[in-house]
Order: C-alpha cells, then sequence, then structure tokens
C-alpha cells in the first residue's frame, strides 16, 4: 500500500513540472574590459567586448574600433595600443612592457566615453623551487604527480597573489583553477611549501606556473568572480552579481565590467618524470 501511494505522489509530481521562462528585461549592452599590464610583455593585451542578454545566443561581440593606450603616472611616457584580428586583442606597439615600482593608468576611448583605472606593478616575492613528488590515491586525493611551490613573501603589506597554471601549453582557467591566497594566515606560505593539492598531474606532462603580485582592486575582482562562478543559482545561495569593476566611467554616468590588473611575473617550468616511483 505504502509503495503505491509513493508511485502515485511521484507520478503527480513529475506531471506538475513545466519549464518556466522568464522574462528579463532587455538592458543595453555593457561594455566589458580585461587588462593585464606587467613586466613581460608577451602577457600585456587589453581585451574589450560587451554583454549580450541571458538569452541571447553565441559569443560576446569583440569591440575592434577602441583607442587603448596605458600611461605612466609619474614620467607621463604612454603606451598606444593596436588591435590584432588573430588574437582578439589590444596588443602594445613596439612589444613594450611595465617597470616594476611604476604606477600607470589604462585608458580606452569608445562610444564617445573614456574608461580609466589605476595600478601599481608591486615588487615580486622570491619563487625559490617548485618540487614535483608522486603521491599514491587516498581519501578525497587523486594518485598523481604533485607540485609544491617554494619561495619567501618579504612584504608587510599588498599581499595578495595569484598562481595560474599552464598544463602542456594550456592555460587551466575553469572555476577550480583559481588559485588566489594572500597573508590572512600570515607570509610563510612559500618558506614551508605551498602544496597545489587540487592538481594531480601525469608523466611527461609539462606545467608552468606563473605567480602574480596584484593589488587589493584586482584581487578582490578575482575573489568576487570565483564566487559567481560557484553560484549554482540554488534556494540557499546568495543572489548572483557581477564582480566589483576597478575601472570607472571618468565623466557621466554607466556601468563597467571586467578589471584592470598590474603585476610582476614570475614562472617556473618543470617536466613531470616518465616513471613512478
Amino acid at each position: 500500500m505504502k509503495s503505491r501511494i509513493l508511485l502515485l505522489m511521484l507520478i503527480l509530481f513529475s506531471s506538475c513540472q513545466e519549464e518556466v521562462t522568464l522574462d528579463l528585461d532587455t538592458l543595453e549592452p555593457i561594455p566589458v574590459i580585461e587588462a593585464i599590464w606587467t613586466d613581460n610583455n608577451a602577457l600585456n593585451q587589453v581585451k574589450i567586448s560587451r554583454s549580450k542578454d541571458y538569452y541571447q545566443q553565441g559569443s560576446n561581440e569583440i569591440v575592434k574600433d577602441a583607442e587603448v593606450s596605458i600611461t605612466n603616472v609619474r614620467t607621463g611616457a604612454k603606451v598606444n595600443f593596436f588591435y590584432s584580428p588573430s588574437n582578439e586583442k589590444y596588443l602594445a606597439q613596439n612589444s613594450i612592457r611595465g617597470i616594476v615600482g611604476q604606477k600607470y593608468e589604462l585608458n580606452v576611448l569608445m562610444d564617445g566615453k573614456e574608461y580609466v583605472s589605476e595600478g601599481t606593478i608591486l615588487r615580486p616575492p622570491v619563487l625559490d623551487s617548485v618540487v614535483v613528488e608522486f603521491k599514491e590515491e587516498r581519501l578525497f586525493r587523486e594518485a598523481g604527480y604533485y607540485l609544491t611551490v617554494y619561495g619567501k613573501i618579504p612584504f608587510t603589506e599588498d599581499n595578495n597573489y595569484r598562481i595560474r597554471i599552464v598544463e602542456n601549453d594550456t592555460l587551466r582557467n575553469s572555476r577550480f583553477d583559481y588559485l588566489l591566497f594572500d597573508d590572512s594566515f600570515g607570509t610563510a606560505i612559500l618558506d614551508n611549501g605551498f602544496e597545489l593539492s587540487g592538481f594531480p598531474f601525469k608523466a611527461n606532462d609539462k606545467i608552468r606556473l606563473e605567480l602574480f603580485r596584484l593589488n587589493r582592486s584586482a584581487f578582490d575582482y578575482l575573489n568576487q568572480l570565483v564566487s559567481l562562478l560557484f553560484n549554482d543559482g540554488g534556494l540557499f545561495s546568495p543572489p548572483p552579481q557581477n564582480p566589483q569593476s576597478n575601472i570607472k566611467l571618468r565623466n557621466g554616468q554607466g556601468i563597467v565590467l571586467g578589471y584592470f590588473m598590474t603585476s610582476p611575473f614570475l614562472s617556473e617550468t618543470v617536466q613531470i618524470p616518465d616513471d613512478q616511483p
């Protein structure tokens, strides 16, 4: 009898379900600016696009006709950017790069509006070595090769960092791959060895670790972005909202998305061995 009641309830529940399409307001496209400026010219780029409505299909529209520049605030030296069709990004003319210790202003002129942001390329921490170790499978950990990063953080402030992982020439860029840390638990994290515990690798993998020291506004943006990526829209999730951009409209009113990241660049490449201990 109980089985029949349960079956009837399941049938009634499934018959009451229907797909609901929300009638959302249509908004004007919002500019999205993603700018990286470091002391390594291979990384420096500005990507500009326009947002799309929630139900709109396809990729965001790429903006190809903006005027983009980055200026050294102290010296006034200006670096102009040109649009590269092959990369769909703006690149610095003459492959000019930033200087550690200098403050820079991003300037983007598009659609008659001027967007600006400032950031300093802070001094880098010390990256000593990356140790590779094979570890057997355990609870909550796959078998594989794991990396531990050693170095030193000699600073008492502005300790906001990101590690990027490039695996076999491909940047790992999923929501699980954003390695962000600060000095909330002290600055000895690299002295003691920072194990990338969630990243098992295979034999013969070629791994490049990239270490960035960020201004706080860029660090906060990435933290908010990760929170948004993990928001499943469930009953107990907070309402999703865009990360707070550190780019502003110089005059007038308007919304802009994206961020301006200035940072020194450190990297270390390791080759995973082809034999298991």
